[in-house]
């Protein structure tokens, strides 16, 4: 299983805050679970091609190359703007 954290627009676009399942088949990183999750459909085919999107794994900055494995908490959220 693994922990996955939605924040921020992430959130309120999804739906959720978050959620826990199990690591599908053949992911090995972090694009590889946005992959994943995009084929849900829906709002979820959205979300790999959110520009700028941000990810951790287990609270360090993660590229889409980072590795993901079982027990990993992954989250995503959109660039912080500020003013």
């Amino acid at each position: 299983m693994i922990k996955i954290l939605y924040f921020a627009a992430l959130r309120e676009r999804l739906g959720t805050a978050g959620e826990s399942i199990e690591l599908p088949a053949g992911v090995a990183d972090v694009g590889g679970l946005l992959a994943a999750l995009a084929q849900r459909g829906g709002e979820w085919a959205g979300l790999a091609a959110v520009k700028n999107l941000k990810s951790a794994v287990n609270q360090e900055m993660a590229r889409q190359n980072t590795p993901v494995k079982d027990g990993d908490e992954v989250a995503f959220f959109p660039p912080v703007t500020g003013g």
